[in-house]
């Protein structure tokens, strides 16, 4: 964002109007973090509910699932057609240019409550889904709904995105992930990593403004310090550390890399009869995954339901092993979660089953503590996911507070992600190609 005043007005008018602006944008970077941990508390509050009903027996899932599955896939094609999925590669659709009609329809008022209530459905009904990518499409919804109140800078808002439209969709979209982990830092890496385009050379001071202030609303609601807890690296001989490295890397990567291909080639290995179903009566198809989501969770204790947050927190504490079976449940419940369309994230459930293969390789190769071998997992399988290496060591070091293992995480996520390259595309911006008729219509 270019916030600068016409060489025309005089310059204490042009002054404060950029000090106008840079508050607007404050305004919209906390307005992000309060939503955000409203987002946040209502997920928990949602999968809270969700465990008091299966303690009923496991009837209720295999009846909650399904019903709240067809309910939230058909408001989502009845009422906020664009809500669908993460929300991240509609945000690199719009970023990535083109002016069409994407800001009405991908970054209308209606796609935060969209995001916000339909991921809440599919919470209560034990999906297998994140907030943190439905959290950087509220952002950048959030923040470009504040166009009307910075004039000056490039013309009357309208139907079609402008430059300043993207700008601000991606200040909201890295302000959103700030907000989602509590860590600014992240949200700076993830801009500069997947929306880097999109940021102009004099606006990243305005961008760090604006991810900063949303950070610390949230970290100030929801409270200091590594969201999944210290854990510490210990004494480590150098070679232990490096087969560690290795292994989690290369096998996080492979695992990331496999579960990509199907999201990116769904098309590929559905079965006709699926495909046309799932195109034709979305609703029902969303009650079959539903279906399937609760059969995965009756088979993994309920492990397999909600984002893995929790275990994932005790896995690190120490305080639990995982079945061996638990990150290939875990994936498929994820994968027939996308496959709904469900509004829900890939961040924390991949996360979740980066720390399943990493309890997997401690305890078949074991060259570090388990808490070790699950973050340096969970980085590696995040980095194959996203191809955001960068992003997701960030995430981790904050998330964990792991200093002593900075360079491990790093490299681990730098083997995985190029794992993963020489496999499958970048996974957002391979998603994002269907929303390119909305965002090139106007360029042609």
């Amino acid at each position: 964002m270019e916030l600068r005043g016409s060489a025309n007005w005089r310059k204490p008018r042009a002054r404060g109007r950029l000090w106008w602006h840079h508050a607007v944008l404050c305004v919209g970077g906390t307005l992000v973090g309060g939503v955000a941990t409203l987002y946040a508390w209502l997920i928990d509050i949602g999968h809270q509910l969700f465990l008091a009903a299966s303690a009923h027996g496991p009837w209720v899932t295999l009846l909650l699932s399904p019903a709240l599955g067809a309910l939230a896939v058909w408001l989502t094609h009845r009422y906020f057609d664009g809500a669908e999925g993460s929300g991240i590669p509609q945000i690199v659709a719009i970023v990535s240019g083109g002016n069409g009609t994407a800001k009405r329809r991908l970054l209308r008022p209606a796609v935060i409550v969209g995001k916000i209530g339909l991921s809440f459905l599919g919470t209560l009904g034990g999906f297998t889904l994140g907030r943190q990518g439905p959290t950087v499409h509220i952002g950048a919804a959030l923040l470009v709904s504040l166009r009307r109140w910075l004039p000056g800078l490039s013309g009357p808002a309208g139907a079609h995105l402008t430059a300043l439209d993207r700008q601000l969709a991606l200040a909201g979209a890295s302000a959103g992930l700030s907000a989602a982990f509590c860590t600014p830092l992240a949200g700076i890496a993830f801009a500069i990593e997947e929306l880097a385009r999109g940021i102009p050379p004099r606006g990243s001071a305005a961008l760090i403004a604006v991810v900063v202030c949303a950070g610390t609303v949230a970290g100030v609601l929801q409270g200091e310090g590594p969201a999944l807890g210290m854990i510490a690296a210990g004494p480590s001989a150098p070679y232990r550390m490096a087969v560690a490295v290795v292994t989690a890397g290369a096998v996080a990567g492979l695992a990331g890399a496999g579960f990509c291909w199907l999201l990116v080639h769904s098309e590929r290995w559905l079965p006709p009869r699926i495909r046309g179903l799932r195109a034709q009566r979305p609703a029902m198809f969303g009650a079959l995954c539903g279906l399937g989501v609760a059969l995965l969770g009756l088979a993994s204790s309920g492990t397999s339901h909600g984002s893995g947050y929790g275990e994932t927190r005790a896995l690190l504490a120490g305080d639990l092993v995982l079945p061996a079976a638990y990150p290939f449940l875990k994936g498929l419940s994820l994968l027939l979660t996308w496959l709904s369309g469900i509004p829900g994230g890939l961040f924390v459930p991949s996360l979740a089953i980066g720390a399943g293969i990493g309890n997997l390789l401690q305890y078949t190769i074991g060259q570090a503590p388990l808490p070790v071998y699950a973050a340096l997992a969970m980085c590696g399988y995040l980095a194959a996911v996203t191809q955001r290496p960068v992003t997701a060591f960030v995430v981790m070091i904050e998330l964990v507070g792991a200093r002593g293992l900075t360079i491990p995480l790093m490299a681990t996520a730098l083997i995985a992600a190029g794992v993963s390259r020489m496999a499958v595309p970048p996974l957002y911006a391979a998603l994002s190609g269907r929303y390119a008729p909305a965002t090139a219509t106007g360029s042609m």
